[in-house]
């Protein structure tokens, strides 16, 4: 009798989203008994289809006592009894066993198969290599689809990659209609501010510049927060830090802008106006950005979708409406 004890049980949650073993487990494979002779076991095979043959599963009434890899009965004499041809100590693994330590199991013992069994011994099935090979595979996937920032597995990220154009459409063109939304209400929030704008032409050279680095904050934000979304990272864990980031990052930029401003075009208010924009921006925009891909992922939506386009919109709208009401107080 196999004396391997089964691997533990995972949770319930990690059974839902990973997979387990009896998943993976087929019971069409050819069994022996254990006081059978080898010549009786090639005898009995004869005429049979199996899902799975390269491994015998040895049985004492319904517990399995060991495997017989099936070259070996293939050699044996005749007369050779399968209790000493046999692995009587396979490694085994109860039903429920997450499926990556299944196949982390099968590679250390560097078995063909393996058995799955319940909590008394009774013989389940046998896991097959090639279904382990494709567990593997759709691992390495899954955590090329996290450094993505993908919250779903591989198969939602290998499907968003593949999708045809009408779904990539389906997808994606909602957000960028937003995305269009925005861009028309910013240019009626810069026609609120013709006038100021008229006075001081000067300011208006600025706006892409506050809108572009509350964008590029943003985005290195969104970023970290999705890939850490994907890894199973709590935004709590992470907003103090992204928001003291953001504060940092707008200050050290407005001191720097302040002084070029100053040594290029000598306008102390417009050069204070888009440095105190700047500080504001930059802190908006590491809160939309750490807010929206929250929301999104919350709402059962993938912020790798929407996030994007979504926080780049209210982030420009914001932006553009803080350094306007900045300038025309400070500098018109």
């Amino acid at each position: 009798m196999p004396n391997s004890a089964p691997v533990p049980d995972e949770t319930p949650a990690q059974q839902d989203f990973l997979g387990v073993a009896v998943d993976h487990a087929t019971d069409r494979v050819p069994r022996a008994d254990r006081g059978a002779t080898a010549g009786q076991v090639r005898t009995a095979l004869l005429g049979q289809q199996f899902e799975y043959a390269d491994e015998i599963a040895v049985l004492e009434g319904a517990r399995l006592v060991g495997l017989l890899a099936i070259e070996r009965l293939f050699d044996a004499p005749e007369d050779a009894g399968i209790d000493g041809l046999m692995d009587a100590d396979p490694p085994v693994v109860a039903p429920h066993v997450e499926q990556r330590r299944v196949a982390q199991r099968m590679i250390e013992h560097g078995e063909t198969g393996i058995a799955v069994v319940d909590e008394h011994g009774g013989f389940v099935g046998l896991i097959p290599a090639h279904r382990m090979l494709e567990v593997l595979i759709d691992e390495h996937e899954r955590d090329i689809a996290r450094i993505a920032g993908y919250r779903a597995g591989s198969r939602r990220a290998r499907g968003a990659a593949q999708e045809s154009v009408r779904l990539r459409l389906k997808h994606r063109l909602p957000w960028l209609l937003i995305g269009l939304a925005g861009a028309m209400a910013s240019a009626g929030l810069m026609a609120a501010f013709e006038r100021e704008l008229d006075e001081k032409v000067l300011l208006a050279f600025f706006v892409p510049a506050v809108v572009y680095l509350a964008d590029a904050v943003g985005t290195q934000t969104e970023a970290v927060l999705i890939r850490g979304l994907s890894a199973g990272v709590s935004i709590r864990s992470v907003m103090r830090r992204e928001i003291v980031s953001g504060l940092i990052i707008g200050v050290l930029l407005g001191i720097a802008f302040l002084g070029f401003a100053l040594l290029i075009w000598g306008d102390s208010e417009v050069a204070i106006a888009v440095a105190l924009a700047l500080l504001a921006s930059c802190s908006i925009a590491t809160v939309v950005a750490m807010t929206l891909p929250w929301a999104l992922q919350r709402l059962g939506v993938d912020p790798a979708f929407g996030s994007g386009p979504l926080a780049t919109v209210v982030q420009d709208l914001l932006s553009i409406a803080v350094y306007l009401v900045i300038a025309s107080a400070i500098a018109a």
